[in-house]
């Protein structure tokens, strides 16, 4: 069964969240508090969501968190899958099919024209289950990614608007 997340799954799914960190090798990077997790999925200005994918005794073993993005070439909003994750004791279950089959419906539903997400290189795994699914690698892009220090630099910078760098991005 797949479900919105609420409240009372935010120990559940920080739990989670350290265990795909962990997969990933980097739990030391995982830095989200419950805390932070309730006020970014149910706060006062929520910019993300999540779903719950449950057992059939309702124990939950997966989960999704998402995002609202948007093409500027379809002038439409898609949806950025941030993470997904399925406990590896349910997995084989359906219940990552089932989670990426809530957020296409979300999709058709609102008239979005993408689901995106990243993949490791090399999760072999999971790029396969993708694949069998239909998606398609987007190789010809690189993500790109300010954090920490870099970020909090270029934060800081006072110039504001002052020079336009390449493609015409101030």
């Amino acid at each position: 069964m797949i479900r919105d997340a609420s409240p009372t799954d935010i120990p559940a799914l920080h739990r989670m969240v350290r265990e795909l960190a962990d997969y990933e090798k980097c739990l030391a990077e995982a830095r989200a508090t419950e805390e932070r997790l309730h006020e970014a999925l149910f706060g006062a200005h929520p910019a993300a969501f999540a779903h719950i994918a449950e057992d059939a005794s309702g124990e939950p073993v997966g989960f999704s968190i998402w995002f609202l993005n948007f093409s500027t070439w379809r002038g439409v909003h898609g949806i950025y899958l941030e993470d997904l994750y399925v406990r590896p004791g349910a997995r084989g279950g359906g219940h990552g099919k089932a989670l990426l089959g809530e957020l296409a419906r979300i999709c058709v539903a609102r008239g979005y024209e993408r689901l995106e997400w990243s993949v490791l290189n090399w999760n072999t795994p999971s790029i396969a289950f993708y694949e069998s699914l239909g998606a398609r690698p987007q190789d010809e892009w690189t993500v790109y990614r300010l954090t920490d220090a870099a970020l909090t630099a270029l934060g800081q910078s006072p110039e504001r608007g002052e020079r336009s760098g390449p493609g015409g991005v101030a």
